[in-house]
């Protein structure tokens, strides 16, 4: 008996989705690719939304911003579904051992009881501010353009929530339940945080789903995280004994490097997508980089001694701002 072993080849019939063949040739597509490029429905809605019958469901007109393809605003980390969480996951799993190691050991007992009262006032309020960026973020999913750019915003919005959450547990880890209550009274009616608390409350109510975007995600947090997070956690606290402190938010740090590369992106493209996008982005960039900057200068003051102190020019070059803030 013979057996005849032959390697045949079959040449499938088309190699990816026709949507994407259109925009990308016929040629096998990424999963990225397959999740993220021409799914917004465009056409085919049953009915307009009820509480503004002027609009589709999902219309590119809701912003100033005019994009001949919304999906040129290609997300560089290019996450979807998998990817994202896969990310995450690992993150998490780095931060529950940061967790672990700073309780386990009791290295909560040896920090000093004034500069456990100072990461105290600063960040257990900042879960409030946390809080906002979550709901902005889901708005801008909500009535933004193009999965591309959608569908990082609802990413960007639950890491929010997880920062909210792990603000939570320093809180809780540091001062109990009390500490908790003693930063929303602060957020709620501390003269320090009623700026940043009006401007948070302000963004909620934009309508315009890429100007919360320059509020939110280039303005706000370009300033809050290299300004919080590095130099007052990793270069104030951690020089006087509080290195447990940023071991527990390097998160924050972490995602803030990563975030910011998608988020400078965007404002890239868009920017260079016409004269009209350039100009209304630098306008709104200045408008809210500046009170933003306001708005955070009085959390600041509470660790800096003097206001040359916190927003000179020798401080910034010691934090990672957006691109887009120093641009303008």
């Amino acid at each position: 008996m013979h057996i005849d072993l032959r390697t045949v080849s079959i040449q499938p019939l088309r190699q990816t989705f026709d949507h994407l063949a259109r925009r990308f040739g016929d040629k096998p597509s990424s999963r990225y690719q397959e999740g993220s490029y021409d799914i917004q429905p465009v056409e085919n809605l049953h009915y307009r939304p009820t509480w503004d019958p002027d609009q589709t469901l999902y219309d590119a007109s809701v912003t100033q911003i005019v994009m001949s393809d919304w999906y040129v605003l290609k997300d560089p980390r290019q996450f979807y579904y998998s990817t994202y969480t896969l990310a995450r996951a690992r993150q998490q799993e780095t931060t529950e051992a940061n967790f672990n190691f700073v309780e386990t050991r009791g290295l909560v007992d040896l920090l000093p009881d004034a500069l456990r009262q100072r990461v105290l006032n600063l960040l257990v309020p900042l879960r409030h501010a946390a809080w906002g960026a979550n709901l902005n973020n889901t708005f801008i999913c909500s009535y933004g353009y193009g999965t591309v750019f959608t569908q990082p915003c609802m990413y960007h919005a639950m890491d929010n929530l997880g920062i909210a959450q792990y603000l939570s547990r320093i809180g809780l880890l540091l001062g109990a339940t009390e500490a908790l209550d003693a930063g929303k009274a602060a957020w709620m009616e501390g003269d320090a945080w009623q700026g940043l608390r009006r401007y948070t409350e302000d963004c909620l109510v934009v309508r315009d789903p890429f100007e919360l975007f320059v509020a939110q995600n280039v303005a706000l947090d370009g300033l809050l995280y290299p300004l919080v997070y590095q130099g007052i956690v990793d270069d104030q606290f951690a020089g006087a004994g509080g290195s447990l402190v940023a071991m527990l938010t390097q998160f924050m740090s972490d995602w803030f490097d990563e975030t910011r590369k998608w988020v400078d992106a965007v404002m890239k493209v868009a920017a260079a997508e016409s004269e009209h996008n350039r100009a209304l982005l630098q306008a709104w960039t200045i408008q809210w980089r500046d009170r933003a900057a306001a708005a955070l200068l009085p959390v600041i003051e509470q660790e800096f001694a003097a206001r040359d102190e916190v927003m000179s020019e020798p401080l910034l070059p010691r934090v990672r701002l957006h691109k887009t803030v120093l641009r303008f």
